[in-house]
């Protein structure tokens, strides 16, 4: 058994997030105590008790995710036996924060000081730039990218992830996003908007790049201490000053997650475990794994979910 931990991204929150771990498991709650204590506003509560309309604020809900991710993976790594490895991370877009911590390259509250900046940076320019992004089912990402890049309309649109071999976002300006959407439905695409106000991984959030990598300078990056598979390449690095640079062009860059989970099934990974909140990732491998391959994909957020997790694995 070789096990790669995944970690969701925006979209996955619901109120209550980790509720259950913080409560039962002191280890759990210390991680909750220190991500709120670097946030300016009051994260468990929000998290816990709502309302959903401030906790979806961009600069909030990013400390939120990370933290739920977090809080999950130490009970985790508090339940796996001991000799149990991992043998890689990786995070969708702004779960790949997550990933960094559980491979040790940033501390809890560097990841938490990073997505509260990364928020803040990304809602601006959103509210610079209005936009949105769109869900295309049922055509091929050379499909997608023709149309995009043949579009020569008023407005901006990029495909912003590669998710599954037909699942593609766009992002962009709504004028751009239009002109697109026809094109895409006249070649048999299903079109679906995200309720985003953002528009995540394009030109409009670029913007945001130069400071966020001002503000990184100040956070200290280590050599992973176990692979790590990054976003903007679906490939590993080791490098710190490599991987800062990686994370701050991946504001405005494709996330390539089709991509990362054939390299990992590539170098023999075979069980999957998406550690945090829903189980959007979890159900993206259905759509990636060929039907002739055999893995285990798994997700947790509770203790009872963790659990039938352990039990599947032969772990308990």
């Amino acid at each position: 058994m070789k096990i790669a931990v995944l970690f969701p991204g925006q979209g996955s929150q619901f109120i209550g997030m980790g509720k259950e771990f913080i409560e039962t498991r002191p280890a759990c709650a210390e991680v909750a105590a220190i991500a709120e204590s670097v946030c300016d506003f009051p994260l468990q509560s929000l998290v816990q008790q709502g309302p959903m309309e401030e906790l979806i604020q961009v600069s909030v809900l990013m400390p939120a995710i990370t933290m739920t991710n977090l809080v999950c993976l130490r009970a985790l790594k508090e339940s796996l036996p001991e000799g149990v490895q991992v043998a890689g991370y990786a995070g969708h877009s702004l779960g790949e924060y997550s990933a960094l911590c559980a491979a040790d390259v940033l501390s809890v509250e560097d990841s938490i000081r990073l997505v509260e900046r990364r928020g803040f940076f990304m809602q601006r320019e959103g509210e610079k730039n209005p936009g949105g992004m769109r869900a295309i089912l049922g055509l091929d990402i050379a499909t997608v990218e023709k149309e995009v890049n043949d579009y020569n309309g008023a407005g901006v649109v990029t495909v912003a992830n590669y998710n599954t071999p037909e699942q593609i976002i766009i992002s962009g300006d709504i004028i751009g996003l239009d002109g697109v959407t026809e094109a895409l439905q006249a070649k048999g695409g299903k079109v679906i908007a995200l309720n985003v106000s953002v528009a995540n991984h394009s030109p409009l959030v670029a913007d945001a790049v130069p400071d966020f990598s001002a503000y990184m300078e100040t956070i200290t990056f280590r050599p992973p201490q176990a692979p790590v598979y990054f976003n903007v390449s679906a490939g590993v690095e080791n490098d710190p000053v490599i991987i800062k640079k990686m994370m701050a062009r991946q504001i405005a860059s494709r996330v390539r997650w089709y991509e990362i989970i054939c390299r990992m099934l590539a170098d023999g990974i075979d069980t999957f475990i998406e550690v945090g909140p829903k189980t959007v990732l979890k159900g993206m491998m259905r759509k990636i794994v060929p039907k002739t391959t055999a893995v285990a994909s798994l997700q947790f957020d509770s203790p009872d979910t963790l659990q039938n997790c352990l039990e599947k694995l032969g772990l308990r």
